[in-house]
Parts: C-alpha cells; structure tokens; sequence
C-alpha cells in the first residue's frame, strides 16, 4: 500500500529507565561516560523492533548546555561517542538529532539569530560526514525554525524539520505562533513532522502538515502533558509523568490514524520503547505497508 518510514523511539528516557539514575540536564549525555554501551543496546533494540532509522543520542549536546559544567571540553568526545554507538545497530539510514538551544518546549531562550547559526553550525559539522540526515527536534518557533534553515542549507545533508505543538491545541507551535508559520518557513526541508507532543494534539498538525507539498508524519511522547510549571530554567524529566494507560496497543492505534491521514513517517518520542515500536511494525506490515 504505502512506504513508511519507522524511526526509533525516545532514547533518552530508555536510558533513564535502564540506567536508573535520576535524570540532570545533562542525563543523557553523561550516561555515555558513566554507562559505557548503554546507548548502542538501546539503538540495538530499536532495530531489532523493526526502525529503519537510528537517531543519535545527541539531542543536548550543546555548547550552551555543557558550558559551566564539568563536561564543558568534551563537546567533541560526547559527539564521537554518540556516533561511534549509532553505528553498532546497523540501521538502514541514521539520523542526527539536534535539540533546540537553551532548553525544550521554550522559545524564549532561544539565543540571537547570529549566535544561534554560528552554534547549530558547528553542532552539524561534528556529524555530517556520518549521518544521512539531520532531524531537528522539538522545535517550537519560527526563529527557531529559521535559525536553523540558515544553519543547515550550506551543507550537503538533508534536513528533516520536528515541530512541538501545544498539547491542547494541535495547530498552535508551543510559542503560540501558528504551525502554518513553522511550515511556511521550513526553506529546503525534504519532511516535516510533529514530535515531542501529545498524541491526541496531533491528527489536528497532521492537518496543516498536509497542506504543504512534503512528506509529513509524527512521532508522540507519553507524558501526561507539557504543564507551565514544566517550562523553568534548565527543566529535567523527573517532573513529568508517564500516562498511565500508555501501553504499546494503544499508542499504534494512534499512529495507525496519523498513518490514515497520510503520514508516512512516523515513530517515538519520550516514553515510547522498542516494544511500541515493534508494535508498530507489526501493525503496518498486517495493514500491508512496506517500512523503508
């Protein structure tokens, strides 16, 4: 019927359930250092569940998030680490994540336009040459999303654009800018998505992701919602709670809709394990989908 693409799940929560540490701002980076080979069993296991794509663990691996932190001179080591255990899983393809500048779900810390090129350009030279495209994540505003088109058009890499929308409000960016905005501005862009949000606010982004000319799909996280109170300096995701019926059955049921809307990548975000993914799997192949 339709080729869709399967990405993998929400790896830094995996981590925190496997690793059993108590999340920081910097859990998922340093769980690298800390728990050598973690990260490579987690991408392991998502293609094992049938993802055709392993997205690096280097969402936070920023400047500005390392910078006064123990961790500041190993920007590099932290990204030829992530890269280094990508690989062990043997994707079809890899995606280079990149995580918003500051904080996520917040469009306020964005830096400076100029500041924010210069930073998301160096966080793209660390993985061009080993990735077959970029995914940018959970991003929540027009700058943001501008910031990184000027970033990312110099490189002979293609770039996939994430979008965060309100949990209550599918069409809103987290900003409370318009996600037709966020479209509108996505400049050479080959897909665009909506992760890192509710999975119930996203048949209504489907819809204005559908009115544009690109391959579009989703990838949800299992949280109970993205409250105000969540949005403080430097947040962590202890302060959020898992949903309690957010079970493997369920969630492909949502996906399975998105995929009815045309969707045709689609995947997970925080909370969603290889057991949602293989869920996943399992239902597009019966539906008679091939997964590329």
């Amino acid at each position: 019927m339709t080729e869709i693409v399967l990405l993998d799940g929400g790896m830094g929560q995996e981590l925190v359930h496997r690793a059993g540490d108590r999340p920081t701002p910097l859990w998922s980076t340093q769980v690298m250092m800390e728990h050598p080979g973690l990260v490579a069993q987690v991408h392991r296991d998502f293609t094992a569940a049938g993802a055709t794509v392993a997205t690096t663990n280097t969402y936070a691996i920023h400047r500005d998030r390392l910078n006064g932190t123990e961790f500041e001179a190993e920007f590099e080591a932290f990204y030829a680490k992530a890269l280094e255990e990508v690989k062990t899983s043997k994707p079809l393809r890899v995606a280079g994540s990149i995580g918003p500048l500051g904080a996520s779900y917040r469009a306020d810390v964005q830096p400076p336009r100029d500041d924010a090129v210069t930073l998301l350009r160096e966080v793209a030279e660390q993985m061009a040459a080993d990735v077959d495209f970029f995914l940018c994540e959970t991003v929540v505003s027009v700058e943001q999303t501008r910031a990184l088109v000027e970033a990312l058009d110099g490189f002979d890499v293609p770039y996939w654009i994430a979008f965060s929308v309100s949990d209550t409000d599918g069409t809103k960016l987290r900003s409370g800018e318009d996600l037709a905005e966020g479209l509108a501005a996505v400049g050479g862009a080959e897909a665009v998505m909506v992760n890192c949000s509710a999975p119930e606010a996203i048949p209504a982004a489907l819809e204005v992701l559908g009115g544009g000319d690109l391959p579009f799909g989703a990838y949800a996280n299992g949280f109970e919602r993205i409250t105000e109170e969540f949005l403080e300096d430097k947040p962590t995701v202890d302060a959020l709670r898992m949903r309690w019926n957010f079970t493997p059955e369920l969630y492909a049921d949502h996906v399975m809709g998105w995929i009815a809307q045309g969707a045709t990548v689609v995947g997970g975000c925080c909370e969603v394990g290889p057991a949602h993914i293989e869920e996943i799997a399992s239902r597009l192949r019966a539906a008679g989908h091939t997964i590329v």
